[in-house]
């Protein structure tokens, strides 16, 4: 039982580091009204392991911080990824292909309310979904399904029994 926590507690600090190194170092497109967030390729690992869950949220809040975003991004755009995680966890059991569509539809949904309320960005909020939304899809859609074809055939071996 002791080596399950372990093992979750490992696997979650993991996915979060590199979603913070990920974002930082990509952080001229991870942010703004246009963006395609390398990071949210991550958000397909709940899939693999339920310590992906915290793991994004505590990533994206963490590279949020880092990148400068405001407090109301930091919090509405951590929630967005963990609204993401959390469903792409549910999904786990149905197609692989579903995976990606919760992240996608809650950051184009909560992240263009965040743009024009907490920055200020006056463009149209279904343009902004739009714009957001392409990025998404991108990154959690494209570049998510090569993550997840890259580890499906470890899954036993990186992600083991004892985190699912």
């Amino acid at each position: 039982m002791k080596e399950n926590k372990v093992t979750f507690l490992t696997q979650a600090a993991m996915i979060a580091a590199i979603y913070v190194v990920l974002t930082y170092v990509f952080a001229p497109f991870s942010f703004g009204e246009i963006q395609i967030r390398i990071s949210e390729a991550l958000t397909i690992l709940p899939l693999f392991t339920p310590a992906a869950i915290p793991g994004l949220f505590i990533g994206c809040l963490i590279g949020n911080i880092l990148g400068g975003a405001i407090l109301p991004d930091i919090i509405f755009g951590s929630l967005a990824t963990l609204l993401g995680a959390v469903f792409t966890w549910l999904l786990r059991g149905h197609s692989k292909f579903l995976g990606p569509v919760p992240p996608i539809a809650a950051n184009t949904i909560i992240v263009p309310f965040v743009l024009r309320y907490g920055y200020g960005i006056v463009l149209p909020i279904p343009f902004m979904m739009l714009t957001v939304g392409i990025g998404e899809v991108l990154s959690c859609g494209v570049l998510g399904m090569i993550v997840y074809f890259a580890l499906a055939r470890y899954k036993g071996v990186i992600f083991t029994k004892a985190s699912a």
